[in-house]
C-alpha cells in the first residue's frame, strides 16, 4: 500500500501546508493505488498511522530558518540532518519521529517526504503566498513520484 500523510494544523497559517498537499493528492492520485490521510496534532501518531503501509510519503511545514516556500525533499533511508531536528510547530519534529521509528524498528519499508519552509504561523491566518506556491510544486512532484511507482 502507498500512503500519503499530510501533517499540520488547518488554523495556523503555513502549518496547513501538508494538509493542503494531502487534499490535492487525494483529488488527483491514481484511483485505488494511493491512500491519503491527514494528521492534525502530535506527530508521534505517525508511528501508528503508517503501520501496514509499505511506501509512505509525508508532507509537513518546517520552520528551520530557511527562505519561506523552500521545498526540502528527504528519504528516511538517510539519517535526517540536525537542521530539521527539534524544529517545527509540533512537540516532536518530523526528523525526531523518523529517528525514533528507526530506533524502534517501526519505519515503513520506504519513507520519503517533503518539508515546506513556512513564514507565518498565526492562529486564523491563511497560507502565505510563498507556501501556497510551494504546495503546488510539492503536489506536482509527489504526483510524478506516485505515478512512477504505480
Amino acid at each position: 500500500m502507498i500512503l500519503v500523510i499530510g501533517i499540520g494544523n488547518p488554523d495556523r497559517g503555513d502549518d496547513a501546508a501538508g494538509l493542503a498537499v494531502a487534499t490535492r493528492i487525494r483529488e488527483a492520485a491514481p484511483p485505488g493505488h494511493v491512500t491519503v490521510r491527514e494528521l492534525i496534532g502530535d506527530q508521534l501518531a505517525l508511528l501508528d498511522a503508517w503501520t501496514g503501509a509499505s511506501d509512505v510519503y509525508v508532507v509537513d511545514a518546517v520552520c528551520s530558518g530557511g527562505t519561506p516556500g523552500t521545498v526540502y525533499r528527504f528519504d528516511a533511508a538517510d539519517t535526517l540532518t540536525d537542521r530539521f531536528r527539534h524544529r517545527g510547530t509540533h512537540t516532536f519534529s518530523l526528523a525526531d519521529v523518523v529517528e525514533l521509528a528507526r530506533a524502534l524498528g517501526r519505519l515503513p519499508r520506504r519513507l520519503a517526504g517533503f518539508g515546506i519552509e513556512g513564514a507565518q504561523w498565526e492562529l486564523g491566518s491563511a497560507l502565505s503566498p510563498q507556501v501556497a506556491a510551494a504546495v503546488g510544486t510539492v503536489t506536482s512532484q509527489l504526483l510524478k513520484e506516485l505515478k512512477a511507482g504505480v
